[in-house]
């Protein structure tokens, strides 16, 4: 389980054009790391558009948001395309990073457990240490609950 006040543990990952980016490659901004289930899906673009459409708040406050899944950059890259994203998104499809900041685990829906991707937001302050832990949350003016915290 995360904790607020520990260090984020540093990560590189494949972003959406097959780049490789770490994690402390953003040191000294704070980090909006939002995990989501699926590109393109109901939940995951309201939440992705929040993000998109309160993203001159997140510049103006000197953050930057990255949005990390199970899908392939490929994916990403039209998910992006399609929405007008402007922010990063990272493909885990190990689930190494997932795992590691308590993003995957086991799920539930009509009746069956499965293992997935939790949807939650950690927030990582400029020196790298986790400010806030946000787990389980709602799609759904998320972008505003995260402004509101940083």
């Amino acid at each position: 389980m995360l904790t607020e006040g520990a260090l984020a543990s540093d990560f590189t990952l494949d972003d959406d054009s097959g780049k490789p980016v770490s994690l402390s490659d953003y040191r000294g901004r704070t980090v909006v790391l939002y995990f989501y289930p699926r590109d393109d899906t109901p939940g995951c673009t309201k939440e992705a558009c929040g993000f998109r459409d309160a993203y001159g708040s997140f510049v103006d406050k000197g953050a930057v948001v990255i949005g990390v899944s199970a899908d392939t950059s490929a994916s990403h890259a039209r998910f992006k395309a399609k929405y007008g994203l402007q922010f990063v998104l990272l493909s885990d499809p190990g689930h190494g990073t997932l795992d590691a900041y308590g993003a995957w685990g086991e799920k539930s829906m009509y009746g069956k457990k499965f293992l997935g991707v939790i949807r939650s937001t950690v927030v990582i302050g400029p020196d790298g240490v986790i400010r806030n832990v946000f787990p389980k949350v709602k799609p759904e003016g998320h972008a505003e609950e995260i402004l509101a915290a940083i």
